[in-house]
């Protein structure tokens, strides 16, 4: 009698746990995150399209600034001046390659990796900042009304200095530090003095005061159209009067978030270009036109929202 209730039992144990087998296999599709799911989702169509293309001839493209009629675009050492139909206006040997370029009233702001050159919107150099750290790395530089800023991923430093070049503070020495993997790190400033800098390890990008207080941040990781995906971003990015423009290596897409981080919209992420080689970007003041140098072919890409 014994042996049979323990056949039974263990029958019964058996059964059991087929039965939880077969249960979880079936179940196990459905605990998906919600990342998961989303990348799953079908992606939005891009919004722009290119309407001219730029062949550059005198050199490796690397950057991208625009003012209100004239494009600037920057390399291995070289810096050249555009009018809108792409017409070259002149053109100005550098003593290295541009990293980043901005523009602020009658002055192009362009870095190399340890200075800071001042060119005159004519093409006629003002003069020059640095070098600075022999650790550094300057990725990107924006001039602003009251300060330039620019983001050195050698130290992981962003320094704000004053306009005639003197040192006001940095950003990231605190307990709010940058995570910055590799040589991209964009920053920006607004009308009212807020810092944008890309924290690309975290995927995101944070406000600062120009003294140095974490004011918030917005970005995730992963595949979703708000998010940003891989490492290191996102890799570029620039105002525009709808928020900001992204540039994402990994998956090498081009798209407009709000001032809170809320997707807009894509502007290029059905493309050709190489995923590990993000694309500098700029837009104009009217958030018309969105300007994109790609550094793998040396061009420049002019979109355009479509009708």
């Amino acid at each position: 009698m014994n042996k049979k209730i323990f056949a039974i039992v263990s029958l019964l144990i058996i059964l059991t746990f087929i039965g939880y087998i077969i249960w979880d296999t079936a179940t196990s599709g459905s605990d998906t995150s919600q990342e998961e799911v989303r990348s799953n989702e079908p992606s939005p169509p891009d919004m722009w399209e290119v309407f001219q293309e730029l062949s550059v001839t005198d050199g490796p493209l690397s950057s991208v600034a625009v003012s209100d009629n004239n494009i600037y675009l920057g390399g291995e050492s070289y810096l050249s001046c555009y009018d809108k139909d792409l017409s070259k206006q002149w053109h100005h040997s550098m003593p290295g390659k541009i990293t980043a370029l901005s523009v602020n009233g009658d002055s192009i702001y362009a870095a190399s990796l340890e200075t800071l050159s001042l060119v005159s919107t004519g093409g006629k150099m003002i003069t020059e900042w640095g070098p600075y750290d022999a650790n550094s790395i300057i990725t990107s530089v924006y001039a602003g009304r009251n300060y330039v800023a620019f983001a050195d991923a050698g130290n992981k430093l962003v320094f704000i200095l004053r306009k005639n070049g003197e040192l006001f503070s940095m950003l990231g020495q605190s307990e709010n530090k940058f995570i910055i993997p590799s040589s991209y790190f964009d920053v920006a400033l607004s009308g009212e003095n807020r810092i944008y800098a890309a924290n690309t390890g975290n995927r995101r990008i944070e406000t600062w005061t120009p003294d140095g207080v974490l004011l918030g941040q917005f970005g995730e990781p992963g595949m979703a159209p708000e998010a940003f995906c891989g490492c290191c971003n996102p890799a570029h990015f620039a105002l525009m009067p709808q928020g900001f423009v992204t540039a994402e290596k990994g998956l090498n897409r081009l798209k407009i978030i709000g001032p809170d981080g809320a997707f807009i919209e894509f502007v290029s992420s059905e493309n050709n270009f190489l995923a590990s080689i993000p694309l500098d970007v700029a837009a104009d003041m009217d958030g018309k036109r969105i300007y994109a140098a790609n550094p793998v072919d040396s061009k420049l890409y002019v979109f355009k929202r479509k009708d």
